[in-house]
């Protein structure tokens, strides 16, 4: 896929990100929640920047990639958690690496020095896309936490964490 634009999420993008995480819900392998939060629960949860929308040349959102603090203290005021949510009918078109790289640069500029995300063992396009944009395996959290829905219910399951830290830092 050539002609992707990557820009500021907003609120109107609202109806397709939802859409979008509720593919990746479906996976059984993006996250534990079990349902995406409302607009303002999202809107509330996340730092306003970055927040960023990747569309084909139509405008048609096909992924998101937002980030929220690790911690309210001041001392980690530069660490976040990310996600990256692809729509399933645009994945394996390197829409994630156009959306990563500008959310890594986006990040930079806004003085985040340590990006960081816990992704499903399962899910390997996720772990080798960040692997090809810096970032590395801290460790694998074993039986971080209990499955509550999907094929995958009632199993505990395991995450491995990555990071990215800025260069300069």
């Amino acid at each position: 896929m050539t002609d992707v634009t990557i820009r500021p999420l907003t609120p109107a993008d609202w109806p397709t990100v939802e859409h979008i995480y509720r593919e990746g819900f479906a996976t059984g392998h993006a996250t534990f929640e079990t349902e995406p939060p409302s607009w303002e629960g999202f809107d509330t949860g996340k730092l306003r920047d970055p927040r960023l929308v990747a569309t084909d040349a139509d405008g048609t959102v096909l992924g998101w990639a937002a980030a929220s603090p690790v911690s309210t203290r001041p001392a980690y005021r530069g660490v976040v958690e990310h996600s990256v949510y692809i729509a399933s009918a645009a994945r394996g078109n390197r829409v994630g690496g156009a959306l990563l790289q500008a959310f890594i640069a986006a990040a930079d500029a806004a003085g985040i020095w340590t990006i960081q995300s816990s992704i499903f063992p399962e899910n390997t396009a996720s772990l080798r896309l960040h692997e090809r944009h810096g970032f590395r395996i801290v460790g694998t959290r074993e039986r971080i936490a209990l499955m509550t829905y999907g094929p995958l219910v009632g199993i505990w399951r395991d995450t491995v964490l990555i990071e990215r830290r800025h260069p300069n830092d």
